[in-house]
């Protein structure tokens, strides 16, 4: 038996933009983690089995665009394993489907570590991740990177799309939570969407992004420096630019308020937006406070993670 994990991941500052060419920020979230067991069996080929999906299926029998079997003959490709093994993946999953914290990436990297490793030869973080962005595709369309990237390298990452991975020095401690708005956000749409605007109007598009490439410009630089006081300011700003962008929601708007009048420092939705997270930067004095704030305003669940050097 073979198990292993990956993490979910938030995005700080830049979603959206990043798909055309602008930085953005995310890092891991710990607490929120995919686990994927292999062991052999008799025989009969893969079985995959989720409980929290309800998939229970052969490889051999599942069709080419299946996300899960995908990440598995992509694994089994590189290896150059050409006969199909006789195994069982148990994937268990604690990050909710459509909620922005990179669930379909965490399963795919999950299930490449822990199939690469039962195997014999575990495969490097960069393989994880572009094994991943392969099978991305299929959730999403055009996506932009960042999701596989994060999750496959466990540290928070300063991504500019087509360029190497760049980590993020984090020179203090910061602590956010996560709220859940309970609205499911497919990615893909909310990605498509903001294409059909931007080419209706690129101009004014085309400066939006650049205005929240600067924002995250500012972050990463914060981030670096210790200057946690200004990252407030600068998730609220990200947020009025998102809203612009049109990839907003009633619900996230009305979490982001209530996490706000409770003493958070600052907060923003995080991913593609139109339901999904929402994150809020708190410490150890307001934690408690907007956490409460924000299920009393309808949160599904509340996560809180640490960004740590």
């Amino acid at each position: 038996m073979t198990a292993a994990s990956a993490p979910g991941k938030v995005i700080l500052f830049g979603e959206h933009a990043v798909v055309y060419g602008r930085p953005a920020i995310a890092v891991p979230v710990g607490q929120a983690q995919v686990v994927v067991t292999v062991t052999d069996r008799q025989a009969g080929g893969v079985r995959i089995r989720s409980a929290a999906t309800g998939y229970d299926l052969s490889l051999a029998s599942a069709p080419g665009d299946h996300p899960l079997a995908a990440i598995i003959r992509a694994t089994l490709g590189e290896l150059s394993i050409p006969d199909e093994p006789a195994l069982e993946l148990i994937v268990e999953s604690e990050l909710p489907v459509g909620a922005g914290l990179g669930s379909g990436a965490a399963v795919s990297v999950a299930i490449v570590r822990a199939l690469s490793e039962h195997l014999g030869t575990p495969l490097s973080p960069e393989r994880q991740s572009a094994l991943t962005f392969e099978v991305e595709k299929l959730h999403h369309g055009t996506p932009s990177g960042i999701d596989n990237t994060v999750i496959a390298y466990g540290q928070p990452v300063l991504f500019r799309r087509g360029q190497p991975v760049e980590r993020l020095i984090v020179g203090a401690p910061f602590r956010l939570l996560i709220g859940d708005s309970g609205v499911v956000s497919a990615t893909g749409p909310a990605v498509t969407a903001v294409r059909q605007r931007w080419q209706a109007d690129q101009t004014r598009y085309e400066a939006l992004f650049d205005e929240i490439g600067q924002i995250v410009e500012h972050a990463a630089s914060a981030i670096a420096n210790s200057a946690v006081e200004l990252l407030g300011p600068l998730l609220d700003a990200n947020q009025a630019a998102l809203i612009r962008l049109g990839v907003s929601h009633p619900r996230l708007e009305t979490l982001i308020e209530a996490a706000r009048q409770a003493g958070a420092a600052g907060a923003k939705l995080s991913g593609a937006g139109a339901g999904g997270n929402m994150i809020a930067l708190v410490n150890a004095d307001t934690a408690n406070g907007v956490e409460r704030a924000l299920l009393a305003a309808g949160a599904h669940h509340v996560l809180a993670t640490e960004v740590t050097p």
